[in-house]
């Protein structure tokens, strides 16, 4: 589903990033610890200011207290449009709403549940259908 809402924004001359969770993380901690020298400058700002951000398989990455800041700033910058830029997110996980505040702090977890639209997809993992 996420794959086809980017395809069609792509189409309409939209930005789109689409990441993993623990892709995702561990390159902007990279970014910020300078650990990569060949980093675009303008790569951090372009995660706060795509038109669409979407994070996938949250809930499989390492968690540590830099991840948890930067996934809070990220999803906290594009909520309330910090970024001066109307921004939309797409995240996608195979948590459930009890697993989201087990796992991350309580203001990621209310900035979740507040702020998105949750849609539970159910059926066969289409994976298994391609074997």
């Amino acid at each position: 589903m996420s794959n086809c809402i980017a395809a069609e924004l792509l189409k309409s001359g939209k930005n789109v990033i689409y990441q993993t969770a623990p892709v995702l993380l561990e390159t902007v901690i990279d970014y910020k610890m300078n650990r990569q020298k060949n980093f675009d400058p303008n790569f951090y700002k372009s995660i706060l200011e795509t038109d669409l951000l979407i994070i996938d398989d949250l809930g499989t990455e390492s968690l540590n207290s830099m991840k948890m800041s930067e996934l809070f700033t990220i999803i906290n910058t594009r909520i309330l449009n910090l970024n001066r830029k109307i921004t939309k997110t797409i995240i996608s996980t195979n948590l459930d709403i009890n697993d989201i505040f087990k796992f991350y702090n309580e203001r990621i977890g209310s900035r979740i549940v507040g702020n998105f639209e949750i849609y539970y997809f159910f059926g066969e993992d289409l994976r298994f259908k391609k074997r």
